[in-house]
């Protein structure tokens, strides 16, 4: 069982090696790179020139949780993570982001990101 795990990790990194070849942020047009864990998301804008992160938003953070939100795992909380993270990019004059999502499939949690993202004034 070991030897599937292993051989399933090399492909995910092999997936996330690809999309980050093709993917990098600049000053005027910044990386929006997600990650995904069993229970959280995070989403973080960066510029690879400069190697910093100009905002960030997560479902663990309380601004984004609130009192509605039972857990940070689901499209839900995605969806407010999206949200959040427009607003703060807006906040700091970024209108346009590359979305890099990190080696997984674009659909479910990753997907409602990008949408609610895209709603909240993002453009990708």
């Amino acid at each position: 069982m070991a030897d599937k795990q292993k051989k399933k990790q090399i492909r995910f990194e092999r997936r996330k090696r690809s999309v980050r070849s093709s993917v990098f942020g600049s000053a005027e047009r910044p990386r929006l790179s997600v990650f995904r864990s069993d229970k959280h998301i995070y989403a973080q804008v960066i510029d690879d020139y400069a190697g910093k992160t100009l905002v960030a938003a997560a479902s663990t953070s309380a601004e984004v949780r609130g009192a509605d939100l039972k857990t940070g795992g689901n499209i839900a909380a995605a969806q407010k993570v999206g949200l959040e993270i427009a607003n703060r990019a807006k906040a700091a004059g970024i209108s346009a982001v590359c979305f890099d999502r990190g080696g997984r499939r674009y659909h479910g949690r990753i997907k409602a990101l990008a949408d609610a993202a895209r709603k909240g004034g993002l453009k990708f």
